[in-house]
């Protein structure tokens, strides 16, 4: 089913784009309004996602869902606030989400969900775990898992969990986005592309048998990339004809400025405080 018009805000991103007594932290989270339904994507870091909201007129006791895109902090650590002020409401999410893991840059350090499930559930948390692709509106698409098969998309080598004492570089296999359709085709709402950009679109257009992407808006993980996946990836996305992109947060300020230059007057910023209503009537 069609959508025939989506709106997506930023409540929490890396910088403010904005005077609206924002505040901005290293995190994401995006609330999505398609098909009848406000879906929340993902909490930020540390809560400001409630004040974000109150400062933009954004009601989150109307939330009917929240969508989890993996199991890092910058995307999860807002759960606990986000939860206990909208009380219980499903949420989408990986079977590894809440899997310990870690990273070397700039030290070694937890980066998983730093909260317990039992926790969250408690505060109204109704966990809907899956792998496969779930349709939680209509012309709403939950990813499930992301099959990994570009050569050039190699994930991030900082990131790891451990297999007893034993390091295993982590691929972020509950990397998962929202997939929605449109009448100029697929819109893709991502948090991080830990599972690669690229693999996300292939996939977006098996789950929903559309070939066409309008869009594309949130995390891309290309800046702690290599050069090689970076130009890999922006030659690929030329290709698409992409009507609108909006990339923020672990794409990093210099493939924003790259990107910037590439698809002009299609790419957009979008810090805390940035509000879309898509498809655009100028494509």
């Amino acid at each position: 089913m069609e959508q025939p018009n989506i709106k997506i805000t930023v409540l929490c991103e890396n910088t403010v784009g904005m005077p609206a007594g924002l505040v901005g932290e290293w995190g994401l989270a995006m609330l999505v309004e398609a098909a009848g339904k406000k879906i929340m994507f993902d909490t930020g870091e540390q809560g400001m996602v409630i004040s974000n909201a109150a400062a933009l007129g954004v009601d989150l006791l109307a939330v009917d869902a929240l969508v989890m895109s993996h199991g890092h902090y910058d995307h999860a650590g807002g759960m606990r606030a986000f939860l206990r002020y909208r009380g219980r409401l499903p949420v989408y999410l990986h079977p590894d989400f809440f899997m310990p893991r870690f990273s070397s840059m700039p030290r070694e350090h937890y980066v998983g969900v730093p909260y317990r499930r039992e926790d969250l559930s408690s505060l109204g948390a109704d966990f809907v775990f899956s792998r496969e692709p779930v349709e939680i509106a209509p012309g709403v698409w939950f990813s499930g898992e992301v099959p990994r098969k570009t050569d050039f998309e190699k994930g991030d080598g900082a990131l790891f969990y451990f297999n007893g004492d034993k390091k295993v570089n982590d691929l972020v296999y509950d990397d998962v986005s929202l997939f929605c359709v449109t009448r100029q085709g697929i819109l893709i709402v991502s948090g991080c592309a830990h599972a690669g950009i690229v693999n996300i679109i292939e996939h977006a257009r098996q789950v929903t048998g559309i070939n066409q992407v309008y869009g594309i808006i949130g995390g891309t993980h290309l800046g702690p990339v290599s050069t090689a996946q970076q130009e890999a990836t922006v030659e690929y996305l030329r290709e698409l004809d992409l009507k609108f992109l909006a990339v923020n947060h672990c794409t990093g300020l210099p493939m924003m400025a790259q990107m910037s230059r590439v698809f002009g007057s299609k790419f957009h910023f979008a810090p805390a405080g940035a509000a879309f209503s898509l498809p655009s009537e100028n494509p």
